[in-house]
């Protein structure tokens, strides 16, 4: 007889993905997004019920599983967001270790981002842990990385995983190479959800795309040859003199270097600063940078007027994709890396590692969105194999 599993939060469906292509059936999945539900349903075919966990009593009408999956929402704890300590959703996490309390399956694993045991969230990482071994189970926890297990992207993620025998297991979860992000791209013509979109020859994003090679982005607040800075685009942000780029270049050193305060990046840097540094008064200098809206003046101290770390990414096809996330169609954001536009939601759904036959639907940001939020099926079929011959199948 198949093991069993139920799925919380479960999205579109990759961890599910995993977990059945790894033999497993499952006999429940639950999420309050109906569109998520939807796709999930059409490519799974598995029992899903519609509903908002925090109002439904948590033993989910007498739900049976061999092992209960909770891939919460990491929107609280992710470093590309706000990470924000009171984000209600942060409280989901903690709401699958109840449920997995009140449900008894023989294994309970919870994934989300790294981000999750870092600072001030830690504390819902810990309030999980405290759940599940007040009631009598046994945790450990792991971090996984996607481009060990098959995945060609970077993408780490922590697993707690919590089992009702008494002794310890040990989870080795041997590397796999797989396919590389080219492959990935290739061979694409009528499959599902593909619909690329160049951008305009004499658009704004495609002049600036212009300037981004293999592996770049565009970023003026570190140096080296992977970041272009808007001066190296004029056509876009204005012309600048050798003098002036002298003195921005200066001012990405020394913002990072002479920090007046603990928290942050950087800090704004004086005039005084950037001329003792390069030897010569600066402030015309600077002057013309402000009027050209290079630079900006607050409180004494020149900054960056565009502080961002990273837009316009354009990805390496010889290099893992940086992590697939809701953003991935706008090509403000990530780039294809040969031709000037974002990532199809097919392109996206294949560095995830999902097969072409499951299929999205729903408005194209909706899909993205869905994409870019599920665990990566391959990640989550070595954690399914693992957990079985560790645990489940273990005398």
């Amino acid at each position: 007889m198949a093991l069993t599993f139920a799925s919380l939060y479960c999205g579109c469906g990759g961890f599910d993905l995993g977990f059945t292509e790894a033999g497993y059936r499952c006999t429940g999945a639950f999420d309050i997004d109906p569109l998520a539900i939807k796709v999930h349903r059409d490519n799974l075919k598995s029992p899903t019920t519609l509903c908002d966990l925090t109002s439904t009593n948590p033993s989910l009408g007498g739900l049976r599983a061999d092992v209960l999956l909770a891939g919460s929402p990491c929107q609280g704890f992710s470093t590309v967001g706000k990470r924000d300590p009171h984000d209600p959703r942060n409280s989901l996490l903690v709401l699958g270790g109840r449920i997995a309390v009140a449900t008894r399956p023989r294994v309970f694993i919870a994934e989300n981002v790294s981000g999750v045991v870092a600072g001030e969230q830690r504390r819902f990482w810990d309030a999980l842990a405290n759940t599940l071994r007040t009631a009598g189970f046994r945790t450990t926890d792991f971090l996984c990385d996607a481009q060990r297990m098959g995945v060609p992207q970077r993408r780490r993620r922590m697993v707690m995983v919590a089992w009702r025998r008494n002794r310890d297991f040990r989870f080795d979860i041997p590397p796999v190479t797989g396919g590389g992000l080219k492959s990935a791209l290739e061979f694409l013509d009528g499959v599902s959800n593909h619909e690329p979109s160049t951008l305009l020859p004499n658009s704004r994003s495609a002049m600036i795309a212009n300037h981004i090679g293999q592996g770049q982005k565009l970023s003026n607040v570190r140096s080296g040859p992977r970041s272009i800075h808007t001066w190296n685009i004029p056509e876009v942000y204005g012309r600048t003199s050798r003098r002036e780029r002298h003195v921005l270049e200066t001012l990405i050193r020394l913002r990072r270097q002479n920090r007046l305060r603990s928290v942050g990046d950087a800090d704004p840097v004086t005039a005084r600063a950037m001329s003792l540094s390069l030897g010569h008064n600066v402030r015309d200098t600077l002057k013309s940078l402000v009027r050209k809206r290079y630079v900006r003046y607050r409180n004494g101290a020149f900054d960056l007027t565009h502080t961002f770390n990273g837009k316009y990414r354009r990805l390496a096809s010889d290099a893992p994709s940086p992590t697939v996330d809701t953003r991935f169609g706008d090509p403000r954001y990530f780039l294809h890396p040969t031709q000037h536009r974002g990532l199809t939601v097919r392109e996206a759904a294949r560095i995830q590692g999902f097969p072409d036959s499951f299929v999205f639907d729903g408005p194209a940001r909706t899909q993205y969105r869905l994409v870019g939020n599920a665990v990566p099926p391959p990640m989550a079929r070595q954690i399914a194999s693992c957990i079985r011959d560790a645990i489940l199948e273990t005398p």
